[in-house]
C-alpha cells in the first residue's frame, strides 16, 4: 500500500493553514479542509507520478493542487514525502 509522511516543514504549514481557516471560516470548515488536504495526500501516495514535476523549483519535487494549496513532495522508495504545503494565505502574508 503506497504510504506518506509529512517533513517538519510540511507539519507546520498544516498548523499554519488549519489556524488561518479557523480565523476566517471557523472551526467546522477548517477541519474539512485540513481532512481534505490529508485525502489529497492519500491521492497523491496512490499514483505521485501522474501530477506535474517542478524540476525548476528543486531537483526531484512534484506539485500537486488541492483546494487554494499547492502541495509539494518527492518519491523516495516508494514513500511519497510531503514537503511544504503553500497556498493563498501566505501570498496575503506577504503583502
Amino acid at each position: 500500500m503506497p504510504s506518506f509522511r509529512l517533513s517538519n516543514e510540511a507539519s507546520e504549514d498544516l498548523i499554519r493553514i488549519h489556524h488561518y481557516g479557523m480565523q476566517r471560516f471557523g472551526e467546522d470548515q477548517a477541519d474539512k479542509y485540513l481532512s481534505d488536504l490529508f485525502k489529497c495526500f492519500g491521492e497523491i501516495a496512490e499514483r505521485p507520478f501522474s501530477f506535474s514535476s517542478v524540476e525548476y523549483i528543486k531537483a526531484g519535487y512534484r506539485r500537486a493542487v488541492c483546494g487554494s494549496d499547492s502541495i509539494y513532495f518527492t518519491v523516495n522508495n516508494n514513500i511519497v514525502e510531503v514537503m511544504a504545503v503553500v497556498g493563498r494565505q501566505d501570498l496575503e502574508n506577504l503583502l
